[in-house]
């Protein structure tokens, strides 16, 4: 079966080009993104390749250094807390940090950080911090204001929903091979990577008017392997426990069908496809210096190796990729009736399946970065 509708999509919600207002906030997100600390702390060592070869001195002005996608701050403050560094070993100017995020987004942990003695320079009096809410895939910054940017674990979020629904499955790359329950047609799953390929397109023209000649850009984001993606397991496990409720009428199959997340995971060449491509006359715009797939360790994994605990893992998993599939799923069920406690189950029901089959849903954090530097 296909997803593939007549009638044009558009964007849901409050924001232009977005499909989600966001993670959960009131401190959730942070306190189970681990994971995609381990995925960020894995490039940091490129933070300090693009500082040492940027022209400083011939910039002029503040160095301003922007991350988009910054959700609730823990892990944004930390990169900026090791760009700082990076960027003191060759200046001592200025230094503007720019947090970007959606205006859904709730930054109030972000907020409360900067506020704090210290936390809105780094105990360093030459740091100014600014959040800038919008989309990452328009301009949000004056044309040439920017030395450095970064995203990380953010731009698999699409701008736009290509198809009205997918019929057999909640996102776009399909299930993994080791659970293979569901379907996504290669027509579909191409128009999605169009669409993905698409956003980094409109991503990197939003960059390119931003950075100063010769600024760095660095982006990261969850990704998809030979052997294994990200999505693998995380997703199979929310599919069954949402089929789940379709099963039981709570929730009608139409509606499912015209659900799904709004997520595409890349591999390094999808990442950098503008670039060989030329999609826009990009090529014209950045030299590519690296491109990398990786994997990371996964903390509630390797705890669940070395304790046995089904319990803690369990939670812990699912409160995981909770923090950023809350807000689609709640979108698509908010006609129904007691819809949030709906959520609640269906959240409730996949550690219930993890526990009875944690072998039907293993999980590894494969990535993809890129390093860009502006012509």
């Amino acid at each position: 079966m296909t997803g593939r509708s007549t009638e044009p999509t558009s964007d849901p919600g409050p924001v232009p080009r977005a499909t989600t207002t966001g993670m959960i906030g009131a401190g959730f997100y942070d306190e189970n993104s681990a994971p995609q600390w381990s995925a960020i702390a894995a490039v940091l060592p490129w933070i300090d390749q693009a500082v040492a070869t940027m022209d400083l001195k011939a910039s002029g002005g503040p160095v301003s250094i922007a991350d988009y996608g910054c959700s609730e701050g823990g892990n944004s403050l930390k990169v900026m807390a090791h760009a700082l560094k990076a960027l003191r070993r060759h200046s001592q100017a200025d230094v503007r940090r720019l947090f970007s995020d959606l205006p859904t987004n709730d930054y109030t942990s972000l907020l409360k950080a900067l506020g704090t003695e210290g936390g809105q320079n780094s105990g360093d009096p030459s740091v100014f911090s600014a959040i800038v809410p919008g989309s990452m895939y328009s301009q949000l910054c004056p044309a040439g204001s920017l030395d450095f940017a970064s995203t990380f674990n953010a731009i698999g979020f699409l701008s736009r929903r290509p198809l009205a629904q997918l019929e057999d499955y909640l996102l776009p790359n399909g299930p993994s091979k080791i659970r293979n329950h569901g379907f996504v047609s290669e027509e579909d799953r191409k128009t999605f990577a169009r669409q993905a390929e698409a956003d980094v397109t409109s991503f990197l023209k939003a960059r390119a008017a931003e950075l100063k000649p010769r600024g760095k850009l660095l982006m990261q984001v969850f990704g998809a392997g030979k052997s294994f993606r990200t999505c693998d397991g995380i997703y199979d496990l929310l599919n069954d426990a949402v089929l789940d409720f379709v099963q039981a009428g709570d929730i009608r199959q139409d509606t499912y069908a015209a659900y799904y997340q709004p997520v595409y995971f890349r591999t390094v060449d999808e990442l950098i496809a503008p670039l060989t491509n030329n999609s826009d006359g990009l090529a014209a715009l950045y030299e590519l210096e690296r491109s990398e797939l990786y994997e990371v360790p996964v903390p509630f994994v390797e705890a669940y190796k070395e304790t046995d605990d089904l319990e803690t893992y369990s939670e812990a998993y699912v409160r995981f990729f909770r923090a950023f599939t809350q807000a689609p799923l709640k979108a698509a069920l908010n006609t129904l009736p007691a819809h949030e406690a709906l959520v609640d189950r269906i959240f409730k029901r996949a550690v219930e399946r993890l526990k009875a089959n944690p072998e039907h849903y293993p999980f590894r954090y494969v990535a993809v970065a890129a390093l860009l530097s502006r012509k």
